[in-house]
């Protein structure tokens, strides 16, 4: 890979040792990948935040780049933590994990990372269509590329980390256009009532496609927060960082074709709910929500109550739950709890003694009898709304 005498020096050490260790993680990167040269990015989206999944050794990499001097170059955002900080005596965890989770944080602030603790930065901040990013976190990968049309590759913790002290990140992947097209024609056919749906969509076609790139028949005009499940689940089961969206049946197109069908929209729902107890907790908010979504939540509430024996969390981020206060308020009165910077998935439930969650979220009900050790039920929005309120 062809490297400029500013980034030779990078890699020989001349400019300290965090930039030597970014540079050696984006160079091996591109030496693995076939990457040419280094490209400049926009921003960077940084996982491995939550201390639940990253632990101890990570706290002590962070540590060793503070100490030696290593500042982000770009704009660099975090994802969820497993803690909301404005209430951590409620999310059931001892003093040492959240100081721990704490000290995580203050070191990537160290850096000049934003703390946003959010799985949708783009709520926050738009990339630019066309923009090269280093982001990791799946779901957010996939919504730039296919939604916003901008490129990025789906980066782990440590080269997401590294692009932002950096600048740059490898010219691979889905940063060039050959690598982008679609290969895989997916005919929906199937009649998709809610979000819930199009995330078994997306669960079902990661399963088939593995790493290929599907283009859609049947979802143009879908709404985006729809298309936002979609992607996020196609991305958990496969490794999609982008899909397309096809006119019509897309005829002559010489793509392999994958129908899907009524029944197996079905057996996909029915896959990814282990169980049909009642739930102690109902989760929203994975990928974080929206300020329309929290709307759409609270105007499902309405004036009825939270059941007393059911968990109600949404998770969001502090800027949306900021610009949503009319509606949190309603839903934090009825009984419910609007969570800031962390996701159910990356932080301890069995400690708040729940054994079943029901969600409408796809990604969640594909992950959290795995992370969590829980029961998962999956149902559309309004059916969980319903399910959590008292009669």
């Amino acid at each position: 890979m062809y490297l400029t005498r500013e980034e030779e020096r990078l890699y020989d050490g001349e400019l300290g040792w965090a930039y030597q260790v970014a540079m050696r993680i984006l160079v091996k990167l591109g030496d693995l990948f076939g990457a040419d040269k280094l490209i400049p990015i926009t921003s960077a989206h940084i996982s491995g935040v939550s201390y639940k999944t990253i632990g101890d050794a990570a706290i002590g990499f962070l540590e060793e780049i503070i100490e030696a001097g290593g500042k982000v170059v770009v704009n660099s955002t975090l994802n969820p933590s497993c803690l909301d900080l404005e209430r951590i005596e409620d999310m059931g965890v001892n003093h040492k994990i959240s100081e721990k989770q704490l000290r995580i944080i203050y070191l990537y602030e160290r850096m000049g990372i934003d703390p946003i603790l959010t799985c949708t930065p783009y709520y926050i901040k738009k990339p630019k269509e066309g923009s090269h990013l280093a982001w990791a976190e799946s779901s957010a990968v996939i919504y730039a590329n296919s939604i916003m049309r901008a490129w990025t590759n789906r980066e782990g913790g440590p080269s997401a980390l590294a692009a932002a002290l950096i600048g740059k990140t490898p010219n691979y992947g889905m940063h060039r256009a050959e690598n982008r097209e679609a290969n895989v024609l997916v005919d929906v056919k199937a009649k998709l009532r809610s979000e819930a749906d199009f995330g078994a969509l997306g669960i079902h076609v990661g399963r088939l496609v593995g790493d290929d790139i599907p283009k859609f028949s049947g979802l143009k005009g879908s709404d985006i927060v729809c298309l936002k499940h979609l992607g996020a689940a196609i991305a958990s089961s496969g490794a999609v960082s982008i899909f397309h969206l096809g006119e019509g049946d897309c005829d002559g197109e010489d793509l392999e074709r994958i129908t899907v069908d009524d029944a197996d929209i079905r057996r996909s729902v029915e896959d990814l709910s282990t169980t049909s107890e009642k739930p102690d907790m109902i989760f929203i908010g994975c990928p974080h929500c929206s300020v329309g979504e929290i709307k759409k939540i609270a105007n499902l509430i309405g004036g009825k109550k939270i059941r007393k024996d059911i968990r109600l969390w949404i998770c969001t981020s502090k800027y949306v739950r900021e610009r949503s206060k009319p509606y949190v308020n309603l839903i934090e009165r009825a009984g419910g709890t609007v969570l800031c910077g962390v996701c159910a998935v990356v932080t301890w439930l069995k400690e708040l003694g729940v054994d079943t969650i029901m969600t409408n979220s796809a990604k969640t009900a594909y992950y959290a009898p795995t992370f969590n050790n829980v029961e998962t039920m999956l149902a559309p929005l309004n059916e969980c709304i319903e399910m959590a309120c008292s009669s």
